[in-house]
């Protein structure tokens, strides 16, 4: 089931890439590569952390998983009114699942709770970065506080709340951790939360 989550997340990530390129006016080439580098680039960065070889380069499903859906974005866009809120979704979503993902990772590997945590908040914010880079847009974890601290706020309930894994249930500590963080992330949009900033 674990590999079924990681391959929705990698969907969501590579979609929100692609959106992005899309935004850009990008052509087909440029929007698979920026969608597929979203989409693995977090995956890539935590297997490295954690000592493994990245899943992108023994599996070849997560790729195939990312280029398609780059290509559904690519193609279905126009019947998309508002690529923007789209992506914004998209990549709160994929946070989400890549956040946790990484952390679940990270303990399943061993790695004391607040190390896993860190493991799940690059893995989430990961792609993001690589993405924002690509399509020159500052990275949205450094001028928007609630995207690695709702990614840190749901790390932070898997790793205290695996130790009681056997009674709580894998997947609704899960699935409780993924909806925390897309519920805030969404908030903090909607609401623009932020911390000061320095004054023009």
């Amino acid at each position: 089931m674990s590999l079924i989550a990681e391959l929705v997340g990698t969907a969501v990530f590579a979609a929100s890439g692609a959106s992005a390129a899309v935004g850009k006016r990008l052509d087909l080439f440029g929007v698979v590569v920026i969608g597929s580098i979203c989409a693995l680039g977090g995956g890539a960065l935590r297997d490295l952390l954690i000592d493994a070889k990245p899943l992108v380069l023994s599996d070849w499903r997560y790729l195939l998983v990312a280029v398609i859906a780059a290509l559904v974005v690519f193609r279905f866009h126009p019947a998309l009114s508002r690529v923007r809120t789209m992506m914004l979704v998209l990549d709160a979503a994929g946070l989400a699942l890549f956040t946790v993902i990484g952390t679940l990772k990270g303990l399943d590997f061993g790695f004391a709770v607040y190390a896993a945590c860190i493991v799940g908040v690059l893995s989430g914010i990961g792609g993001g970065i690589l993405r924002d880079v690509l399509v020159q847009e500052i990275p949205a974890v450094l001028r928007e506080d609630f995207y690695a601290l709702a990614a840190a706020i749901g790390a932070v309930m898997v790793g205290v709340g695996a130790r009681w894994e056997s009674q709580i249930g894998h997947w609704t500590l899960m699935l409780s951790a993924i909806g925390v963080i897309f519920v805030v992330r969404l908030v903090a949009i909607r609401y623009r939360w932020e911390a000061p900033k320095p004054k023009s």
